[in-house]
């Protein structure tokens, strides 16, 4: 059957929202977007021609409500609601309901989200056609021999809900934490488990399926470097599969076809295996799940194969038929997700004001005609990461005809970024994408551990880069000062008439692993130029508010720095960025408040978030690695250990609190 859509409202937030209202602007539909109070002056609601607000601040009140999300649609006029990922858009009862409102419903139809949604139903059904499937077992009758287990949300994906259980004594709790996230992220908190294999290759095949029979398979990902679950490099096509050969893309097209077809599927999926890395030579792989949406990583099937796959959700939405010539793949397209989080600390979210991010690209959620990096991102200068949901800042995807070049733009694209007002991921992904383990295909879901989380969150800036990047924003911070003086501000700074010392601006380096490191930046103007006693190699050739010219070794460098103003505690952050690397630092204050002092033995919020649980009581006695309390951030749970052995003097939370980073959570006094 044939419909006509004219308007489409987006039932998400952020990247996703503005990936679909592309698509949408470029067919001439009208988009309407939906927004949380957190949300009300995000891109995607300015992007959007109309906008329509749901009332509060978490997900459950929000974007995980059909009632409010229908009204919307029905309000603003839209005839067809797209789900993004995430949130409702694998929830079959949402779907039923846009189509008994008299809405499009641009996905798959309810009956086979049920069917493929549920992950333990689709393993069944892959089970019951001869695919190899991993074996559910019952967290009831979990033995040693069945461990290392891995625990699985069956709602959703995106790494919520999953724990890894190495011993059965641990099983209970990972079990009851799992249902927690769950239900936080999904509203389900059904969860199974299966068994984990240590060193598998996530491979994943791209499906699109039309209402007269046809379906195709759009293309392999590989997506197997992940952090807690969660993806964090794509890339398609599958190196694993591209060494071992057509044989085994074929046996997965065959597998993925199966499962679409087995259940009268329609729109964008994606069919999830995992292939055991012990057994690659032979391409042997099992059944994982499979997505009934539009994944986070499609971009890099739309570079390789030159597909809008929203276009054709779309399309295919209002009934027309898919071509019987399924797209064909060409080149190399590799994805990283940017995230606001710090890698070097325990992948510990970051939230704040993103106060400026630009991100070199040559598109904007299209495609990409020449070799180049395309960049979708929901996130602008000012915007706010928000505790209430994911932390991501944007996909950055690269397409070249080769891997290895593809991996060198990439890289080249996210060391150049500008990214002020919050730490992120940013070197960890540039240290991965040049690593020689990483360009050699290698990367099996082990990557991280094998490789070291210490290597690849190193920072890009040497210790003589940081030295020398203090330096100019010292000097740039003396011309600010200059430059606003109210009198003789045409004088050096720090001008004398007599000898006299140097300056110092004293700072500490924000975020990676030297977060809290004090750096010291000592110069002095002379009649010869500006006198750096700390960097005998390095010479100053301009300095401006916004740009200081330093030559070190005989190689020059231009520092562009900016500096921003906290406007409650006036406390100043100075960015640093020059070609392949960045810096940035808190001024250290002359004078320190000793209010602002935390008692001896405060355990502080290492991050924003939620108090969700507490385990002790004030004065109880703790041991060194005690969990005390669990708090969820950006729809994870976070556990807060005891860090040391001590008696809980001082407990400042309960479940329900909203934290801020540096609050304090309990004081842990000496056991006497």
């Amino acid at each position: 059957m044939t419909q006509t859509i004219t308007s489409v409202l987006v039932a998400n937030r952020g990247e996703i929202a503005c990936r679909v209202f592309t698509t949408c602007q470029a067919m001439g539909l009208r988009t309407v977007a939906v927004y949380s109070d957190p949300d009300a002056d995000a891109p995607h609601v300015r992007m959007a021609d109309s906008a329509v607000a749901l009332p509060g601040s978490t997900s459950a009140q929000t974007y995980l409500r059909p009632d409010k999300i229908i009204a919307a649609a029905q309000a603003a006029g839209a005839d067809a609601i797209h789900p993004g990922y995430g949130f409702l858009s694998e929830n079959a009862e949402f779907a039923q309901a846009v189509v008994d409102a008299g809405l499009v419903w641009i996905g798959p139809p309810a009956v086979a989200i049920t069917a493929m949604g549920s992950k333990v139903n689709a393993k069944a059904l892959m089970a019951s056609a001869g695919v190899p499937v991993l074996t559910d077992i019952d967290p009831d009758a979990v033995t040693e021999a069945d461990l290392p287990l891995l625990i699985k949300a069956s709602a959703g994906g995106g790494g919520r809900g999953m724990r890894i259980v190495r011993e059965v004594a641990e099983l209970a709790d990972a079990v009851a934490a799992a249902r927690r996230e769950a239900e936080s992220a999904f509203g389900d908190p059904t969860v199974f488990c299966e068994p984990y294999i240590e060193r598998g290759h996530h491979i994943e095949v791209q499906v699109m399926a039309d209402d007269h029979g046809t379906v195709w398979a759009v293309g392999e990902r590989e997506c197997s470097i992940q952090r807690r679950h969660q993806k964090v490099i794509e890339e398609a096509p599958a190196p694993l599969v591209e060494r071992i050969g057509p044989d085994m893309r074929e046996r997965l097209y065959a597998a993925a076809r199966l499962a679409v077809e087995s259940i009268g599927y329609r729109g964008a999926g994606t069919v999830e295996f995992l292939a055991d890395a012990g057994s690659a030579g032979s391409g042997k792989f099992f059944f994982l799940e499979t997505n009934t949406r539009l994944q986070v990583e499609h971009p890099v099937t739309e570079l390789t194969t030159g597909t809008d796959l929203v276009a054709w959700q779309i399309r295919v939405a209002e009934g027309e038929a898919l071509p019987e010539r399924e797209p064909v793949s060409a080149g190399h397209s590799i994805e990283v997700r940017l995230y606001a989080e710090d890698p070097a600390n325990d992948w510990q979210p970051q939230s704040g004001t993103v106060t400026s991010i630009d991100l070199p690209a040559s598109a904007h959620f299209e495609q990409l005609s020449r070799p180049g990096v395309r960049v979708d991102s929901g996130v602008a200068d000012g915007s706010e990461i928000s505790t209430f949901y994911d932390p991501m800042l944007a996909k950055v995807i690269s397409w070249a005809p080769t891997r290895e070049r593809a991996a060198a733009m990439l890289a080249r694209a996210l060391s150049d970024a500008k990214i002020h007002g919050v730490v992120t991921n940013r070197d960890m992904l540039v240290n991965t994408l040049r690593d020689e383990t990483f360009l050699s295909g290698d990367t099996d879901t082990a990557y991280l551990d094998t490789v070291g989380l210490d290597v690849l969150s190193a920072p890009l800036a040497s210790p003589e880069d940081v030295r020398v990047a203090a330096v100019a924003a010292a000097l740039a911070q003396s011309a600010i000062n200059r430059s606003t003086a109210r009198t003789l501000g045409s004088l050096p700074s720090g001008w004398r008439n007599i000898a006299s010392d140097y300056q110092v601006k004293r700072y500490t380096a924000c975020g990676g692993a030297a977060d809290g490191d004090e750096i010291v930046a000592r110069y002095r103007f002379g009649n010869s130029g500006v006198e750096l006693p700390d960097l005998p190699e390095s010479t100053v050739v301009s300095v401006s508010s916004d740009e200081v010219v330093i030559a070190t070794g005989g190689v020059t460098r231009r520092y562009t720095v900016s500096v921003s103003t906290e406007r409650v505690s006036g406390a100043q952050t100075v960015n640093v960025d020059w070609p392949g690397a960045s810096v940035a630092f808190a001024r250290v204050p002359r004078y320190v408040d000793p209010a602002a002092q935390a008692r001896p033995g405060s355990l502080l919020a290492p991050m924003p978030g939620s108090v969700i649980r507490v385990a002790v009581a004030e004065g109880d006695a703790v041991t060194a690695g005690q969990p005390l309390l669990w708090l969820e951030a950006m729809k994870m749970e976070h556990t807060i250990s005891a860090p040391s052995d001590g008696v809980v003097s001082v407990l400042a939370v309960e479940p329900g609190r909203q934290l801020s980073v540096g609050d304090v959570l309990a004081v842990i006094a000496e056991p006497d």
